[in-house]
């Protein structure tokens, strides 16, 4: 009960503060609520608040953002891996393991911090804002890192949303195509969405398919990368606990899963989880503003935004390629 009356503050400040965040998200699908969140939390960042607002707020940067990943799991359907057919597979197999090296490669020549490296090579090969906030807490990310991963994604998700068209109907490519490629090459649901629907309806669904699908990488990449952390504090902890490390909100996310595709429940209520999930995830984006030296923020520099492209402009290309050659 002490616990609870700790973080209440805190907790209640950030659902409130995320409210015009997440209704200039609906108006501003684009941009999306958690980028405009992170932005919010920034100015307030800049605010001498009350002590007793901390530990909510701490609170809420972390485990609500675990919370939030597991309710995003009842929106998805797993028989839409079996719609998505075998062809998506492939070319996601290609296109993640590309992005990864190029992440890893790049991330060592521009110098940038690993663990930025790990988010923005997760958030461009996966789903964007979803996949680092899974991937933050199990490589222990700080706010810093998260806001500065989140914030160069966002940039080529924008990008992608109004190019993509463009080049699909220079390229003469069909729904199916494009569905497939948009799927698979823009990182946030809202620009997949954005990018598809302007192409025609048929490319708009597919992509839609191709993304939630792609959005279940995040269970086997985050229990692989837990399995690195674990890898490497095995060698300097005597204490070592793999039980202690391991991304269990990613397994409830996989159970959430399940029971959004076996069991007959409503749409409303799966709709209602997977939007309070949405709000939670705008809510931690709030809190990690906050929680950001804005003046370390912009120290970084231009080299995660030139990785982010970088990494955006090979899947893309490695996408485009496997469907021509290979498929």
């Amino acid at each position: 009960m002490d616990a609870v009356k700790k973080l209440f503050p805190g907790i209640t400040f950030a659902a409130v503060a995320a409210c015009p965040a997440w209704i200039a998200g609906i108006y501003l699908p684009i941009i999306g609520s958690p980028i405009i969140g992170i932005l919010l939390g920034l100015m307030f960042s800049y605010w001498k608040r009350p002590e007793r607002l901390n530990a909510g707020i701490t609170y809420a940067g972390k485990k609500i953002l675990q919370y939030s990943i597991i309710l995003m799991g009842f929106g998805l359907n797993l028989f839409n891996i079996i719609h998505a057919g075998a062809q998506t597979l492939i070319l996601m197999i290609f296109t993640l393991t590309a992005t990864f090296l190029t992440a890893y490669i790049a991330g060592k020549l521009l110098k940038n911090e690993s663990r930025t490296t790990a988010l923005i090579g997760v958030g461009t090969a996966i789903c964007g804002g979803s996949a680092i906030a899974a991937t933050a807490p199990v490589i222990r990310a700080n706010e810093e890192e998260v806001a500065h991963s989140i914030s160069t994604i966002f940039l080529f998700n924008v990008i992608a949303a109004f190019l993509f068209p463009f080049l699909g109907h220079l390229f003469a490519m069909s729904d199916h195509q494009f569905g497939l490629w948009a799927g698979t090459a823009i990182n946030d649901t809202s620009s997949v969405v954005a990018a598809g629907y302007t192409y025609s309806q048929d490319a708009g669904n597919f992509a839609v398919i191709v993304k939630l699908t792609r959005t279940l990488m995040i269970i086997p990449v985050t229990i692989g990368l837990s399995m690195m952390m674990a890898h490497k504090d095995r060698g300097v902890s005597e204490h070592f606990s793999i039980m202690k490390i391991f991304p269990w909100f990613v397994i409830w996310f996989m159970i959430a899963s399940l029971m959004s595709t076996v069991i007959p429940l409503p749409p409303v209520f799966l709709g209602t989880l997977v939007a309070i999930g949405r709000y939670m995830i705008v809510m931690a984006m709030v809190c990690i503003g906050m929680n950001t030296n804005i003046v370390k923020l912009l120290k970084n520099g231009v080299r995660p935004i030139i990785l982010g492209m970088i990494c955006w402009l090979f899947l893309a290309s490695v996408s485009i390629f496997v469907q021509y050659w290979l498929l």
